[in-house]
């Protein structure tokens, strides 16, 4: 029976990394659709969005049935309670992702100059953060998860920067306003991106120490 569990708990925590990957290669792919102006890889982003939905709704339903015919306890009982935050602010990733690919296909159909922000330096950083979140679940890495927990700050800050350069732009040239509105709609969407991987970040030392730490409380 033990061993089945451990079997059953193990493909649980495959899946969630599996899906991991896909949310990570739906960031990459939006961003990307931003950057060189593509419709066509915007709509592979909002379409692919179903199968990360259906990928949830299993990981949810394999957790659940877990928890309702055994009864976990220590570092089984901490992982099934990972892998239903983190399944879930995947999920919420992968949406962000669809955000960002329709401001993408928004912005291709608008002409003219655009405002000389560093959009990518901003993107790079929100998915170095998920990508490191994700690797510091997949080893228990705790001084990995404690180092993205800590960008989170310089994201905010980023964040915080381009939207006041934009606003300027805005402010000096008119019409530069739609333009302005939906990058600073995708940088929100980074921001956001960034609040979920720390969220990852936060689980993975639940997970392995036991211990939360919420709010930036690290020690």
């Amino acid at each position: 029976m033990k061993e089945h569990f451990a079997e059953q708990l193990e493909e649980v925590r495959r899946q969630l990394i599996f899906m991991g990957s896909e949310v990570d290669k739906q960031i990459h792919a939006a961003v990307e659709s931003v950057m060189e102006r593509s419709t066509d890889r915007a709509r592979e982003v909002i379409a692919r969005d179903r199968d990360i939905d259906e990928l949830e709704n299993r990981i949810e339903d394999a957790t659940i049935h877990l928890f309702a015919l055994q009864q976990p306890v220590a570092i089984d009982l901490r992982l099934l309670i990972a892998v239903l935050k983190i399944n879930n602010d995947l999920e919420r990733i992968g949406d962000h992702a669809v955000n960002i690919a329709e401001g993408a296909e928004r912005l291709a159909a608008l002409r003219g100059a655009k405002p000389n922000v560093d959009l990518r330096h901003m993107a790079e950083i929100a998915m170095s953060m998920l990508s490191d979140a994700l690797a510091s679940f997949i080893d228990r890495d705790t001084a990995l998860a404690r180092e993205v927990i800590r960008r989170d700050d310089t994201l905010d800050a980023r964040n915080e920067s381009l939207i006041r350069e934009l606003l300027t732009y805005m402010a000096e040239t008119p019409s530069m306003i739609s333009r302005g509105l939906e990058l600073i709609s995708i940088s929100k969407n980074l921001e956001r991106v960034g609040d979920l991987a720390t969220n990852i970040a936060e689980d993975t030392i639940f997970l392995a120490e036991a211990r939360q730490v919420k709010h930036h409380a690290l020690s």
